[in-house]
């Protein structure tokens, strides 16, 4: 009976002081300890040469506190207070990625782990230790951490087509994602209402498909427009700069380039990869429009040329290649599209986006990549080796667990950040439909209704910021914040939708680190 009720008081005292920390995302495992490890002007790091963990830290405690912490070269005194980071081999030969240890003694700091990527998450857990009131001297509670992540995929995506964001920009918002240990940003570069990186093979992508004559203004249903030319793109050199500063964070970027639908943009450059041969112009409205690339040769060998451009900027393993609304208005309509159709003993129009799909990946393959696309490449038949981006609900992502290819849930019900956060009445303008952090908070990636051995194809989840009607970066950040923070306790595997309450006391205590970073959060979260 004593050896039961001393297990439970062990139990709920780890819980205590998970709670009592503004740990997001909550660890696996967290138990304060007695006393403080005191941060100041005499504390050292002790690192590998050319630790960008070490110096990002040194950074940060700079500017947010004005400590200047000192490199540690010899061997330190008994009364030194130091900061190791660790990386000692592992000895499994399946260790998790970014598995990490951290432990805050009075006169020392360990973060331990097999890898880069584990002490840059052990980092991240420390930076949220610190006190939130700036000081001299940083008293941090001694602790011990254990911890590693669920999902392979963590991710959340930027759509910079509808509107356009520096490269400065872009730079903090991997930070955000870095700040909550997550690993893969999904970068939506191209669409009907721009183009956004540059071709060198084929420059009037940008001369032409970056800039459109107007955009629309106030929601859709009101059919209004500005005459104010608009628009930008990213030169590759700009591309290798992000991706080199997010690879330090240990951020994988996936670009996406759309096909065969969102695509006037590329159209109104290049009108002879249609089936009308144009005239078009890059939209001015959202939706969904008929004009698509037409699937004959000519555009199989541009999209080649420029995915041959794309790949060797982005070292990730897959490649986003869209796949969603494709209307099949022109096809229906095109001879060109009917005789292939015909010829290849095709069943219909969706068959023939599967072909198109198919000729995408075999090239992408080739060249040692994976692609993934939106749900709709489900439809005519699944390419052999492609992974699914889930958007229209969980149905797709479950349809292509059970024919064994991988998934990333982004289910319009729970991830999709462009709708509103609370009534739309004390809210600004959004596209519609209402997404709290408590729903945010409530989501399982891993569907029910499959299998043990199925479910291991669910590779993780992302939210998707589509910008029709976010303009500027302010309006980024108050539709991502806070509900970033609850998708990465999901995503981390330590949030139980039973247990929102603990998130929400540990958000509040968060929130206050947000105020000092700047972020401009949605407020709403403070009125519950």
């Amino acid at each position: 009976m004593y050896k039961k009720i001393l297990f439970f008081l062990l139990i709920s005292q780890a819980a205590l002081a998970q709670s009592s920390l503004p740990l997001i995302p909550k660890p696996i495992e967290a138990n304060l300890q007695n006393g403080n490890f005191l941060l100041d002007g005499n504390t050292f790091i002790s690192a590998g040469k050319d630790s960008f963990e070490a110096r990002f830290l040194k950074d940060y405690v700079a500017g947010q506190y004005g400590i200047e912490l000192r490199t540690l070269t010899t061997k330190p005194s008994t009364d030194q207070r130091v900061i190791y980071f660790s990386i000692v081999p592992s000895d499994t030969s399946n260790e998790q990625e970014g598995k990490y240890r951290l432990e805050v003694q009075k006169t020392r700091i360990d973060i331990i782990s097999s890898s880069a990527t584990g002490i840059w998450y052990g980092v991240q857990t420390l930076v949220q230790l610190l006190p939130v009131e700036k000081s001299a001297s940083l008293p941090i509670k001694c602790i011990r951490v254990s911890d590693a992540p669920l999902f392979k995929w963590r991710g959340m995506h930027l759509d910079v087509c509808r509107h356009f964001f520096s490269v400065d920009f872009v730079k903090k918002y991997i930070d955000y994602l870095a700040m909550y240990k997550m690993n893969t940003f999904h970068w939506h570069l191209t669409d009907d209402q721009g183009w956004r990186i540059e071709i060198k093979k084929y420059p009037k992508l940008t001369e032409i498909g970056a800039w459109r004559n107007g955009t629309m203004v106030g929601h859709y249903n009101d059919q209004k427009y500005d005459s104010i030319r608009y628009g930008g793109f990213y030169t590759q050199e700009q591309i290798k700069e992000v991706v080199a500063y997010a690879k330090e964070r240990h951020i994988a970027i996936i670009p996406e380039i759309e096909m065969p639908g969102h695509a006037q943009a590329a159209l109104a450059a290049y009108p002879e990869l249609s089936c009308t041969g144009g005239p078009f112009e890059v939209a001015r409205r959202w939706g969904v429009l008929d004009d698509v690339f037409c699937p004959k040769e000519a555009t199989i060998a541009f999209l080649e040329d420029v995915l041959s451009e794309v790949m060797p900027l982005f070292p990730s393993e897959y490649i986003h290649i869209g796949g969603d609304e494709c209307p099949k208005a022109r096809w229906e309509k095109c001879p060109h599209c009917q005789a292939m159709i015909a010829e290849l003993g095709l069943k219909d129009e969706h068959g023939l986006q599967s072909y198109f799909i198919t000729r995408i990946e075999k090239f992408v393959n080739s060249k040692g990549r994976k692609i993934i696309g939106w749900d709709e490449i489900l439809e005519g038949g699944l390419a052999p080796n492609a992974a699914v981006m889930s958007w229209r609900g969980t149905e797709g992502g479950i349809a292509a667990a059970k024919q064994q290819h991988h998934v990333v849930m982004s289910p319009g019900s729970h991830c999709y950040f462009d709708q509103y956060q609370a009534d739309s009445s004390t809210q600004p303008l959004a596209i519609g439909g209402m997404i709290t952090t408590e729903k945010v908070y409530s989501f399982h990636p891993v569907p029910e209704g499959l299998s043990a051995s199925e479910a291991k194809y669910i590779m993780g989840a992302q939210a998707n910021v589509w910008t029709e009607y976010i303009a500027s970066e302010d309006y980024v950040e108050y539709m991502v914040f806070p509900r970033i923070a609850a998708l990465s306790e999901v995503l981390w595997g330590t949030a139980k939708s039973e247990e929102y309450s603990d998130f929400y006391q540990r958000l509040m205590k968060h929130l206050k680190l947000l105020d000092n970073l700047g972020v401009n959060y949605c407020r709403e979260i403070l009125k519950h």
